[in-house]
């Protein structure tokens, strides 16, 4: 029988992972022992994973991720005050389906953007859409959109996206659009999508530092109402592994 026609037509209709796992049945000796609804249910199953892995590919490739970090691989030996039932708890994402936020606190170099990265893969692992931002560059983003028209689309374009990871907030006083900008972000986003915030500042100086006092409480009550903290301390981890001795030192 002439198959190359078949695999034409699944390549024709997109059906890229169900033409490779019909290749594949065709090269296994034993897969003509399989029934007919046996191998007809491989080939849904192949075409089902393929699609699912090309959507997390979509997924991690827009959310832009500045480090690739997994919570399967989070250093629990390293003295920071890192609870690990609070992280497995998060490991669910169920935080996402109840559209509350995450607070990473600490030093520089304690992992704060790490742990971050890695609630946001996560995230994404289980469905869900995720952007990465340092808030310098979320800012700037923000002042040429108002220069240009399109501050609209962007804010809609933010509002969208299930979990928003915002790295070293709070560490300049934000200025009076900046505030204003943000208010909007946590306003779209209350009770409707998801934040993770990472900051070296804490969050006791966040008032002072949003600025205007009738919008910082606006803000903060939208930050911390629904927010689990996770403040870290310690040495950081960055001299930690500085001073590890490489494997060829070891030996």
């Amino acid at each position: 029988m002439l198959n190359q026609p078949t695999f034409d037509q699944l390549n024709h209709l997109k059906l890229y992972g169900m033409a490779h796992a019909f290749r594949t049945q065709l090269e296994i000796v034993d897969a003509h022992q399989l029934s007919f609804e046996e191998r007809f249910a491989l080939l849904v199953d192949a075409q089902f994973t393929w699609r699912e892995n090309r959507a997390l590919e979509h997924r991690l490739r827009n959310a832009k991720l500045k480090q690739k970090a997994t919570l399967e691989d989070i250093n629990y030996q390293h003295p920071r005050g890192l609870d690990r039932q609070l992280v497995r708890s998060l490991a669910s994402s169920e935080w996402i389906r109840q559209k509350q936020n995450v607070l990473l606190l600490g030093p520089t170099g304690i992992g704060k953007s790490w742990i971050g990265c890695a609630l946001a893969q996560k995230a994404c692992r289980d469905g869900f859409t995720a952007l990465n931002k340092k808030s310098s560059e979320l800012f700037r983003e923000l002042a040429i959109a108002h220069a240009d028209g399109s501050l609209g689309r962007m804010l809609l374009r933010l509002s969208q996206i299930d979990v928003l990871l915002i790295d070293d907030f709070a560490m300049a006083a934000l200025k009076d659009g900046e505030r204003r900008d943000f208010l909007e972000i946590c306003d779209d986003r209350y009770q409707r999508r998801s934040m993770i915030l990472t900051s070296q500042m804490p969050v006791a100086h966040w008032h002072e530092q949003i600025g205007d006092a009738t919008l910082a409480d606006s803000i903060l009550d939208r930050l911390l109402h629904n927010a689990f903290r996770i403040e870290l301390n310690g040495e950081s981890l960055r001299k930690v592994l500085a001073r590890t001795p490489k494997p060829e030192e070891e030996r």
